[in-house]
């Protein structure tokens, strides 16, 4: 874990590279040391119905849901936490400049007993595999 899941405003296509935000998120992710690179997976949802404060075109949002595994410390999710927030509002630190942007970041931690998982990625980044082309 985490799951890194980003929702935003379909009022902020263009304005936010949302492929490089992924990429500066993920690697945020993999700089706090908490999770490792095989448990992360960074995405988002373009939310094309949605209203923020009042109502005006222009508002947007960009929420950043990181689904934890249990067990960690408050320090220890907390520090994460705030890693990868710092790096969300550095970058879109230049579309909020110009455009009112509501940005937030929540932790959720999942529960130990109904978060199934399956997954080979661990031994998979040990066995030394790298990156093929896309």
């Amino acid at each position: 874990m985490p799951h890194v899941i980003v929702e935003y405003s379909a009022n902020l296509v263009g304005a936010v590279e949302v492929k490089a935000l992924l990429a500066a998120l993920h690697e945020a992710a993999l700089k706090t040391g908490v999770f490792p690179a095989g448990g992360i997976r960074t995405r988002a949802e373009r939310r094309d119905e949605y209203i923020v404060a009042d109502g005006r075109p222009e508002a947007a949002f960009v929420h950043v849901m990181l689904r934890i595994g249990a067990g960690r410390d408050m320090p220890t999710k907390k520090r994460a936490a705030e890693g990868v927030f710092a790096v969300l509002c550095e970058q879109l630190k230049p579309v909020q400049d110009k455009r009112p942007l509501a940005i937030s970041l929540e932790v959720q931690e999942l529960d130990p007993v109904l978060n199934l998982k399956k997954n080979n990625l661990h031994a998979y980044l040990a066995a030394g595999k790298t990156k093929e082309p896309a």
